[in-house]
């Protein structure tokens, strides 16, 4: 059994973690991935790479591989069944360990964290916005739940496992260098691509 340093990094390598594979992957989920990343790609230039933290089995990744064939991808995921799902899509490189002990060895063009930071312990915050502040070389995008002051939720029945807040603002006020570039927030009532109610923030160095 791995070390962890918090009670959610357990959740989410262990049986909370592998459920949540079945419940999110096909093709309707990948369209609205699709869908959201043709929008926040046309807020970037020149990115010819992407690390994503908390990949899960990879759908981000295959949504910005659709859209930009070339781009170099890369994911850390802490699920080791997750991992296997990873492993399929080519070229990809891996690393199946806790953000929280993933150590930056170069910079990518952007960095992606989307439905994520709202499931880590909220002490750990901090030191996760360095390590992706760390890992980027220009962009960092953020797709998590808003809300304008720190808030629990339960989630699924359990306590302690969900938190909202203003994940962006927080990372601006710690780095005075990133700029905001653009923001979105994603509707489960779409037309065309219901989703998450979920708010995408891109930052830019």
């Amino acid at each position: 059994m791995k070390q962890f340093k918090t009670a959610q990094e357990d959740f989410w390598a262990g049986k909370f973690g592998n459920d949540y594979i079945e419940r999110n992957k096909g093709d309707e989920i990948l369209a609205r991935k699709i869908a959201l990343f043709s929008t926040v790609f046309r807020e970037t230039a020149g990115c010819k790479s992407v690390i994503e933290f908390g990949s899960n089995v990879g759908l981000n990744l295959l949504a910005i591989k659709m859209l930009k064939p070339t781009i170099e991808l890369s994911a850390v995921e802490i699920n080791e069944k997750a991992c296997r799902e990873l492993r399929k899509i080519k070229d990809c490189s891996i690393y199946n360990t806790s953000l929280h002990n993933f150590k930056p060895k170069e910079k990518k063009d952007l960095v992606l964290i989307s439905g994520v930071l709202i499931h880590l312990n909220p002490r750990m915050l901090p030191s996760v916005y360095s390590m992706l502040y760390e890992s980027s070389n220009r962009y960092i995008c953020l797709v998590e739940y808003y809300n304008p002051k720190p808030v629990a939720v339960v989630y699924r029945g359990n306590k302690n496992r969900l938190f909202k807040r203003d994940f962006a603002g927080e990372f601006m006020d710690k780095y005075n260098d990133l700029k905001l570039v653009n923001y979105g927030f994603t509707y489960h009532r779409d037309n065309n691509f219901p989703s998450d109610d979920s708010t995408w923030f891109l930052l830019e160095k």
